[in-house]
């Protein structure tokens, strides 16, 4: 189910001849969850043609746990005064902790997370 990106997303792909830039910003769409190797992230920019895009990746779960440590070793850039962004990325990560926890980790407690714990979720898998 895709959901509207709160925010903006920009992507780079370079290659030795090419390079292709695209921002997604709040009227593209996102999906993101976990399937049985990995986090699968997609951006969905509809449109015309020539404005018209879609990303996917996915990560397998070793190498998406190696960047959320590498996330955590770097997030000190983020200024204290900027509380806001701090609170979406805290918030984002209590979610995500919250839902690997094995005695929470049934269809009956992601049922009772509250929208904002989704997004906060999708927020951390982006």
């Amino acid at each position: 189910m895709t959901k509207p990106i709160p925010d903006k997303a920009e992507i780079a792909l370079e290659y030795p001849d090419k390079l292709y830039i695209g921002t997604f910003d709040r009227t593209a769409r996102f999906d993101a969850h976990v399937d049985e190797t990995g986090i699968s992230l997609s951006l969905h920019r509809s449109g015309a043609d020539d404005v018209r895009k879609t990303v996917r990746m996915h990560f397998h779960y070793a190498l998406f746990a190696e960047i959320l440590h590498d996330l955590a070793k770097t997030v000190s850039s983020v200024p204290p005064a900027d509380a806001a962004h701090r609170d979406e990325l805290r918030d984002g990560a209590r979610a995500l902790y919250r839902a690997l926890d094995p005695r929470h980790n049934d269809k009956e407690d992601i049922a009772r997370m509250t929208p904002e714990e989704e997004v906060s979720l999708l927020h951390v898998m982006e």
